[in-house]
């Protein structure tokens, strides 16, 4: 009795502090501000199917002329993707379709978007929207932007 009380203990315990340094490694993320909930489709097909497979939920965090990705299911303390701003260009955009409304947020809006030749989507709010398509616009001057 002794010892499953003490593995139950034990198995709690490690969920709460799995739990406090997933929040702990988000706090870390956001520090250095300029953050935005962002879900990723990588790699997408040219003809995209909206099955809502393939998204990952994410937080995005500017950092100087790149944008970097951690999935928000990760201990990594390093970027998933890390997207630069003179290799982004904007295809178009769209909202969500079918399945893709159960998979992402509830307000997102898809960018499609091509990255050093591949197809990626960034699922985001509309204010987030507004700023990352500013902030791409806002590239120091002589760099190559594509915002369609």
């Amino acid at each position: 009795m002794v010892l499953a009380l003490t593995v139950c203990g034990l198995v709690v315990a490690l969920v709460v502090v799995g739990l406090f340094v997933f929040g702990l490694r988000r706090r870390l993320i956001q520090r250095s501000g300029g953050t935005f909930d962002c879900s990723l489709r990588w790699d997408v097909p040219e003809k995209s199917d909206p099955n809502g497979k393939g998204w990952g939920y994410g937080v995005a965090r500017y950092n100087g002329d790149r944008i970097e990705w951690y999935r928000v299911f990760s201990y990594s303390p390093r970027p998933r993707r890390v997207l630069e701003r003179s290799a982004i260009e904007v295809a178009g955009r769209r909202t969500p379709d079918g399945e893709e409304e159960l998979a992402l947020l509830s307000d997102a809006i898809i960018l499609a978007c091509v990255h050093r030749g591949t197809r990626l989507e960034l699922a985001m709010s509309e204010d987030a929207l507004t700023g990352f398509l500013a902030w791409l616009e806002a590239a120091p001057p002589g760099q190559r932007v594509n915002v369609a």
